[in-house]
């Protein structure tokens, strides 16, 4: 049996996008509560009847999650231009090796506005 399942983490950060248009709100520095939705897809153990423990799921994105909160992203390598679409893709690729059922990553950077990426 296959099973996908999230898990939410959220993290405060401030940023601006370079590449917008001259007067965009976005071109000012301004920060969000990011909400981050890490998707697993995998397999159900018939032993501990689950996908993958969520703890497991937590302890991979730690050192992710550290590089994030409270920082401001531009100035992360890879997030010089940190769109929802960018950082997305930037968290699966920091990622994907330690959480290899890892099936999409979700950001929320308000609760109207969202992105999801599916990996390359």
């Amino acid at each position: 049996m296959k099973a996908e399942l999230y898990k939410d983490f959220k993290f405060e950060a401030a940023h601006y996008l370079p590449n917008v248009p001259a007067g965009h709100k976005c071109s000012r520095l301004h920060g969000h509560s990011f909400l981050v939705r890490l998707y697993i897809l995998g397999e159900v153990d018939p032993n501990t009847g689950w996908v993958l423990d969520f703890d497991d799921i937590s302890t991979a994105f730690k050192a992710v999650y550290d590089r994030l909160d409270h920082r401001y992203l531009n100035e992360i390598k890879g997030l010089e231009n940190p769109t929802s679409e960018v950082l997305a893709k930037w968290i699966w690729q920091e990622l994907k090796s330690t959480l290899p059922l890892l099936n999409k990553v979700e950001i929320k950077e308000t609760c109207t506005a969202n992105c999801t990426y599916w990996g390359e």
